[in-house]
């Protein structure tokens, strides 16, 4: 059987900055099945489930529904269910949690502090094991129960900290997850890897390998950051940091000029984006989107098509600031 993690997986598809981007993460616990649209499609009251998202909307905050592995019986007999909030942004990750009876006491959180990282000592400090949330929503895509459910199972046989999460987006990069505090995605993922990249989440570190990106950013800075890592060697999780990111278009021809604020007709978007390490180095890294792969669906079912990735142009490193510019080491 043909699925879109088989052929992603096949045309060898790049899994750099992909990452489902979310600032800050508002985790629900839900028993039960959960539908294509988990928010509204569960039982969870689906009012309640509208209500969050129109909460979060532009805020930064992601929502989505977790349980742990195992069979879930379609009934309704929890009491009291578990909640998380993650901040993910570098040198700010923290993770706060909290019980409640009725997970209508999440409407009352202020999204728009949140989505900036400002917790105002809500709930409690979680200071557990990293956390590892494995997408399984097979009514979403059939590859998330194939192969994110199995994964899911294997870990918290072996002791990790896992949760099953909705839609966490790539459903073609199953089995798929994130590492909280820290945000970082992992696609075609194994039960090795996590364990790797658990152990190095405990010591604040990540893993590159497999690594979709960090979901504090959007796809150019998850992309960038993973490539200035890879230039470099560095794997402490808040060493490096995007602090800006510039959209730029190619040069239209001299007959032709627009104004610089137009795009250029059938160019590709592109960016310029300052990745800054905490020992006070700066890089440019020109990022470009690009649909030049082999044709491949983008979930089960879907029409074949080139899938969007993220390529390096260039990563160069800066020697200061102009204007509010990072300025280019010169050759």
């Amino acid at each position: 059987m043909s699925t879109c993690a088989t052929a992603s997986r096949e045309s060898a598809e790049s899994l750099a900055g992909t990452a489902a981007p979310a600032r800050t993460w508002l985790l629900i616990e839900q028993t039960g099945p959960w539908g294509a649209h988990a928010l509204t499609e569960s039982h969870l009251d689906p009012d309640v489930g509208r209500a969050l998202e129109a909460a979060a909307e532009g805020t930064g905050v992601r929502v989505a529904l977790i349980r742990r592995p195992g069979r879930h019986a379609d009934c309704h007999g929890t009491t009291r269910q578990r909640m998380f909030l993650a901040h993910t942004a570098p040198g700010r990750s923290w993770i706060r949690t909290t019980t409640v009876t009725d997970p209508r006491a999440a409407l009352g959180l202020d999204f728009t502090a949140l989505g900036t990282g400002e917790h105002h000592g809500l709930w409690e400090p979680y200071i557990g094991e990293p956390l590892v949330l494995v997408c399984t929503n097979g009514k979403r895509d059939r590859c998330c129960a194939l192969l994110g459910r199995p994964l899911a199972a294997e870990l918290a046989a072996g002791g990790s900290e896992v949760w099953e999460v909705t839609h966490i987006g790539g459903h073609r990069f199953s089995p798929t997850l994130f590492v909280l505090p820290y945000g970082y995605a992992y696609g075609r993922a194994s039960a090795p890897l996590v364990k790797e990249a658990v152990e190095a989440a405990r010591d604040g570190r990540i893993v590159d390998d497999h690594c979709r990106g960090r979901s504090a950013w959007d796809r150019p800075g998850q992309a960038a950051d993973l490539a200035v890592r890879r230039l470099i060697g560095e794997d402490r999780a808040d060493a490096l940091d995007v602090v800006r990111t510039d959209t730029v278009w190619p040069e239209p021809k001299p007959a032709d000029r627009t104004p610089s604020s137009q795009a250029v007709a059938g160019a590709s978007p592109a960016w310029v984006v300052t990745v800054a390490h905490s020992d006070g180095r700066t890089w440019l890294v020109t990022v470009e989107q690009r649909a030049d792969g082999a044709a491949a669906p983008a979930s089960c079912g879907a029409p074949l098509g080139p899938p969007a990735r993220m390529a390096i142009v260039s990563v160069t490193a800066a020697t200061g600031v102009l204007h509010g510019t990072p300025r280019a080491a010169s050759s």
